[in-house]
C-alpha cells in the first residue's frame, strides 16, 4: 500500500498554484491586475492609476510597461494574471490607430474568458473636481442607465465585466453611513458614460437624512471597440454556482418582501363541537339547549330507521 504523497509549497508562488489547483466552495474576492502597454499617454497612465486607487485593497499595478498585445496573443496576459493570482484585468495603452485604448477581461479555468476594448475621450482627473475623496477601500455603490445593458448583447457583457471589477469585498451589512461611493455607467448612442460620485449626507430636520451627490471624478466617455467574448455555453459553465452552495427551498415556507419568515401548517379538520374551554357560567349549557340537542339526535335516528326500512323494502320486492 502507497500512501499519497502530500505536496508542501515552499515559496510563496508555489502555495499560489497549490491554492488554484484546490476546488474552492466559496472563493476569495477576486484580485485585478492594473498594467500598461508598450506605449501610454499621459491620460491612460492617470485613470490606469486612479481606477487602481478604487481597488488599491484588492489589485496590483504594474508601473513598467509591458509590450504585449491581449487580442493578437493571450499567452502574454495570462502569465502576468497567473504571476499574482490575479482573474481580472485592466490594461491600458495607446497608439496613432487606438488613441487612449483600454481592455477589460477576465480569467477562466486559467485561461482568458471574456475580453472588451474600450476608447476613452473626454477624461477629467479627480484634480479638476473640488470635491473630497472617499476614503481608502470604501466599498463602491453601481448604477447603471440606458437600454442597451439589458438589450444589446455586447453591452450585456460588459455590465458583468463592470460589476466583477468594481463591486468590491462581498460583505452580509453595510452601515448607513458606509454609503460614501457611487460609480454610475450610461449607456447611450453606443458609448458608455463614466461618472464617479461621492454621497453626502445632510441634516434634514427628520430621522432619515437628505442625500446629495458630489462629482468627485475620474468622469470618462468609454467608446466600444473591439470585442471577445466566451460562447453562451462557455459563459453558461462559468457562472455556474456549486450545488452544495445554494440555498436549498424548504417546503411550505416563504419569505414576504420585508424579511419575514412565513410557514404553512397542514392540519386535519378539528371538531370545534368537542374543543375543551375555559369552564365559565356563560358557557355552561343551558336545560333548552340540551333540550334542543336531543331533539336534533332524535330527528337523525328517525331518519336513519326511515332509510334502513325503505331498503329492507327494495330487497323484498
Amino acid at each position: 500500500m502507497v500512501l499519497p504523497r502530500v505536496v508542501k509549497a515552499k515559496t510563496s508562488r508555489g502555495k499560489r498554484v497549490l491554492a488554484r489547483k484546490e476546488a474552492k466552495l466559496i472563493e476569495n474576492d477576486k484580485q485585478t491586475l492594473f498594467l500598461k502597454g508598450g506605449n501610454t499617454s499621459q491620460n491612460v497612465s492617470m485613470l490606469l492609476k486612479e481606477l487602481y486607487s478604487f481597488k488599491k485593497l484588492n489589485s496590483t499595478m504594474y508601473k513598467r510597461k509591458n509590450i504585449t498585445r491581449p487580442f493578437e496573443d493571450e499567452s502574454g496576459i495570462e502569465y502576468f494574471l497567473h504571476k499574482t493570482d490575479s482573474s481580472l484585468f485592466v490594461f491600458g495603452s495607446h497608439s496613432k490607430k487606438r488613441p487612449d485604448n483600454f481592455i477589460l477581461g477576465r480569467l477562466y479555468d486559467d485561461h482568458i474568458l471574456d475580453m472588451i476594448e474600450l476608447g476613452a475621450t473626454n477624461i477629467k482627473s479627480v484634480a479638476e473636481f473640488a470635491a473630497k475623496t472617499c476614503p481608502l477601500g470604501t466599498k463602491p455603490c453601481l448604477a447603471f442607465a440606458g437600454e442597451a445593458f439589458d438589450v444589446s448583447p455586447n453591452f450585456i457583457r460588459l455590465k458583468s465585466l463592470l460589476i466583477d471589477i468594481f463591486r468590491g469585498p462581498s460583505v452580509n451589512k453595510v452601515r448607513l453611513q458606509g454609503l460614501e461611493h457611487i460609480l454610475h455607467f450610461t449607456a447611450l448612442d453606443d458609448k458608455v458614460y463614466f461618472r464617479s460620485y461621492r454621497i453626502v449626507l445632510n441634516k434634514s430636520g427628520t430621522k432619515n437624512p437628505r442625500v446629495e451627490l458630489e462629482e468627485m471624478g475620474p468622469s470618462v466617455d468609454f467608446v466600444l471597440r473591439r470585442t471577445k467574448l466566451a460562447s453562451d455555453d462557455l459563459f453558461k459553465k462559468a457562472s455556474k454556482v456549486p450545488y452544495a452552495v445554494k440555498k436549498r427551498k424548504i417546503k411550505n415556507i416563504s419569505h414576504d418582501p420585508f424579511g419575514t419568515k412565513q410557514g404553512r401548517i397542514h392540519m386535519q379538520k378539528q371538531e370545534l363541537n368537542k374543543l375543551q374551554t375555559r369552564k365559565m357560567k356563560g358557557l355552561k349549557k343551558s336545560s333548552i339547549d340540551e333540550e334542543s340537542q336531543n331533539v336534533e339526535n332524535d330527528d337523525s335516528q328517525n331518519m336513519e330507521n326511515i332509510e334502513t326500512d325503505k331498503t329492507e323494502d327494495k330487497m323484498v320486492e
